[in-house]
């Protein structure tokens, strides 16, 4: 009789001991699942926090960075003047502006430790008639300034959605009076709060011409098409020649864009326009010739790449100038190769960091100023080779208000193998908007 209790109760902890064993090991199973759908869980959270910042970023270059004549949905309301503005009445009233200290070497622009004035915009933007607007841009100061000289930036007339006469939505919209030439797309962040360096590349096309633009979209392609006077001149044409210039971009993806740029300067006048209206490493195109030459022109092909990452870009670009004139003495015609890539990344939500290089070959020389005095360079020496490193840091307080510092790297030689150096760059600024 007790062998067999001991006997039963031996079987009874011994199965007991089994449940045990098996309740553990359930646990245990149970413990990393629960893990796993953890680490999932983070995952997908981490996932959706990279979203939310991609679209944060999306519709904050939206806001800040569409632009006046070429984005996809070019309303009053995602346009590339300042957010916010006083409105009296129907017109609304935005201003840019920017305070800088520069310092370069004794071969640059800057050497004596300079507080600048380095921009100061104003914008007037009303409607019209219907959906016609009317556009101002009055610039008290620029960067290339060099005091204060009230001048007339943009100034057109903007026929918006004209294809909605033949029911086509956005598809032709077109621009008449002082505008933007629209060439690469580099000008299209320039100003002092929306492009994240205080430099420019060494290539920097921007300029502003009188004419009529034709710009669009089609679903994923947007385009825009300029023909202008081409000459510097603001109030006289001296060659029956036009400019055209033009874009076409893709966004294939929300993360990519893509776009070719063209443009011809059109003949210009040697002895009258002098001076392209496009701007060209730090100066102008102008005539290369003994003197005898009547006319100048210079054709030009761009093309851009931008990736759009969740916390910050990258964006290159690459092209050629093929210039020429009418000198009856020589031969001037020469090639010009040119290249830029940059790079933005936000260390957090409001501070960034950004490099930026560029370079320019001439092998028959070209007239480059890059950070050094437009006297010493526009018609003094030509340039064969010359490259610029940009170093910077920024915090963005908002779309209407950053600081940023930055140092720049350029050297460079003239044809006649001269090495220009003492031309770095150092700058900090302060950019704002209202």
């Amino acid at each position: 009789m007790t062998a067999a209790l001991w006997t039963c109760l031996a079987m009874f902890f011994l199965m007991h001991g089994f449940q045990l064993s098996a309740g553990e090991t359930n646990v245990e199973t149970r413990f990393q699942e629960l893990q796993q759908q953890n680490e999932v869980l983070r995952t997908q959270m981490q996932e959706q926090k990279e979203m939310i910042e991609f679209l944060r970023r999306e519709v904050g270059e939206l806001r800040a960075g569409a632009q006046r004549d070429a984005g996809p949905e070019d309303s009053k309301e995602e346009s590339s003047w300042p957010a916010g503005g006083f409105k009296f009445g129907k017109m609304n009233l935005s201003a840019e502006g920017a305070v800088a200290f520069f310092e370069t070497g004794s071969g640059g622009a800057f050497p004596n430790n300079e507080f600048r004035l380095d921009e100061a915009k104003l914008f007037i933007d009303a409607p019209i008639w219907g959906e016609v607007y009317g556009f101002v841009e009055v610039n008290l100061a620029t960067h290339e300034s060099w005091d204060l000289d009230l001048r007339v930036g943009e100034l057109y007339l903007d026929f918006e959605n004209v294809s909605k006469l033949w029911g086509r939505d956005r598809w032709v919209n077109v621009r008449v009076g002082r505008i933007d030439v629209p060439f690469g797309e580099e000008y299209l962040t320039r100003d002092a709060i929306d492009t994240p360096l205080i430099s420019h590349s060494l290539v920097d096309f921007w300029g502003v011409d009188e004419g009529i633009e034709l710009y669009g979209t089609l679903g994923k392609v947007s385009y825009v098409m300029a023909v202008q006077n081409g000459g510097v001149s603001v109030t006289r044409d001296f060659h029956s020649d036009k400019s055209v210039a033009g874009r076409v971009g893709v966004d294939p993806t929300p993360w990519l864009h893509l776009s070719v740029s063209g443009m011809r300067t059109g003949d210009l006048d040697a002895q009258n326009d002098v001076l392209s209206e496009i701007w060209f490493g730090g100066g102008w195109f102008r005539s290369l010739g003994s003197g005898a030459e009547t006319k100048f022109h210079a054709n030009l092909v761009e093309g851009d790449i931008r990736f759009r990452l969740p916390r910050g870009h990258v964006s290159a670009f690459a092209g050629y100038i093929r210039y020429d004139d009418d000198d009856p003495a020589a031969d001037n015609s020469r090639d010009v190769y040119f290249y830029s890539i940059e790079a933005v990344h936000e260390l957090t939500r409001k501070l960034y960091a950004g490099a930026r290089f560029s370079q320019i070959f001439a092998q028959d020389g070209f007239p480059i100023v890059g950070n050094s005095n437009i006297d010493d360079y526009l018609f003094g020496p030509l340039t064969e080779e010359i490259w610029r490193l940009s170093l910077g840091l920024g915090y963005r307080f908002s779309r209407n208000l950053v600081i940023k510092t930055e140092y720049s790297f350029e050297r460079g030689k003239e044809t006649g193998g001269v090495r220009r150096n003492h031309q770095d760059l150092f700058a900090a600024e302060a950019a704002f908007a209202f």
